[in-house]
């Protein structure tokens, strides 16, 4: 599968909510408050609208269940969600994959992106998490 870039993002995040010990594990609930996005064909701002509802299973993998707002350059707002895994080490979160996909304005110039299967590699940073996510050519 050939793969192009879409567009890496940077997003800030508050400090997790914590619910140790539920039957699946440690729920970790991480709003999103804020952060950019930039590629060949969108650029623009992460809105403070969302968050990961993520699960620390007790094998140590965990499950990334995110929904948030992008705001982009010229104004037009999408729905992105994505779902997927990383592994818990020593220095917290690796290995990060996931699957976004969107939902833009079907009237809008975006509207491409409602067809799209992205997929992503990310990384946690100090006070959030960056990835870079790729489409088929």
């Amino acid at each position: 599968m050939e793969l192009e870039p879409l567009f890496e993002i940077n997003a800030e995040i508050a400090p997790p909510i914590l619910i140790p010990d539920t039957p699946e594990g440690t729920r970790v609930i991480v709003h999103v408050t804020g952060g950019n996005f930039e590629g060949p064909r969108l650029k623009g701002t992460v809105l403070a609208s969302g968050a990961d509802w993520f699960l620390l299973r007790a094998d140590g993998v965990g499950v990334i269940d995110v929904r948030i707002v992008l705001k982009t350059e010229d104004g037009e707002n999408i729905y992105m969600t994505y779902m997927g895994r990383g592994k818990m080490g020593a220095s917290g979160l690796t290995g990060i994959s996931t699957a976004p996909t969107f939902a833009a304005s079907t009237k809008g110039k975006y509207a491409w992106l409602n067809s799209v299967q992205a997929f992503a590699e990310g990384e946690t940073t100090p006070g959030g998490v960056k990835y870079k996510l790729s489409i088929r050519k």
